[in-house]
């Protein structure tokens, strides 16, 4: 069964709105948890639009579940995270003009400096993990860096299911679908775990997460605007429902 990791970015983004100092995305982390969330994820970013330093360190001193820390592949990040030695680290791209991250990194296009990056999350005892598109060329780059998992970026898949109104008999559909299908496929004949995630919703996201192989779901957006209606528990419940 895929597990579920919940991106808290957005109850940063809720605070920063206001520069106050609520909503406590570490009162979010624990209330996932409790909920059941296997994964807590949080994106810092080199702008610090949502999340901050701060947050980092006390959810890495608090959190009782694994913690995800997405973050760019840059030497002051790296320097973070060999500092706060999340469980896993996933390296993402970034653009500081882009509302959220618009595509998978560019592994093969930055190899020897990926290899490098690998190198030091492994020695600080941290699981690397590459956010990337489904492409084969992008998964062969990740396993020869060293990446010890694969997220693959599910928005394509997304938008195509709100486009085709969930309907699979849609070719448009299908096809993003058997991409992330044979994504998944290759990360496993690499020897490397499958992870997805990125506009899941609780509609779109069953599809991923009974492909074969599937070991986790980051999911973020989708969550917290749920939350606002039932709470942050019970969405977190509804997806765990939905995954499993």
């Amino acid at each position: 069964m895929s597990e579920l990791g919940v991106n808290i970015d957005h109850i940063a983004t809720v605070r920063q709105a206001r520069r106050t100092y609520e909503p406590d995305p570490v009162w979010a982390a624990a209330a996932a948890q409790l909920a059941g969330a296997q994964v807590i994820t949080v994106h810092l970013r080199e702008d610090r639009r949502h999340i901050q330093d701060h947050d980092v360190q006390r959810i890495a001193a608090t959190c009782h579940c694994r913690f995800n820390l997405e973050m760019g592949a840059t030497d002051e990040m790296i320097a973070i995270a060999r500092k706060i030695k999340p469980t896993m680290c996933t390296l993402v791209p970034e653009g500081r003009t882009e509302v959220t991250t618009e595509g998978g990194l560019n592994v093969a296009g930055q190899l020897k400096r990926m290899k490098l990056v690998v190198k030091r999350l492994k020695d600080a005892g941290i699981s690397p993990s590459a956010f990337i598109d489904a492409d084969e060329k992008q998964i062969n780059a990740a396993a020869a860096a060293g990446f010890e998992v694969c997220e693959i970026h599910t928005g394509p898949y997304a938008h195509a299911f709100h486009d085709a109104g969930g309907r699979f008999e849609v070719k448009a559909l299908q096809s993003e679908l058997e991409k992330v299908t044979r994504a998944g496929e290759q990360i496993l004949e690499a020897g490397m775990r499958f992870n997805a995630g990125h506009a899941l919703n609780y509609l779109n996201v069953k599809p991923i997460a009974l492909l074969p192989g599937m070991s986790e779901l980051h999911i973020g957006h989708s969550i917290i605007s749920r939350a606002v209606f039932v709470g942050l528990g019970e969405a977190v419940r509804e997806m765990l429902r939905l995954i499993g």
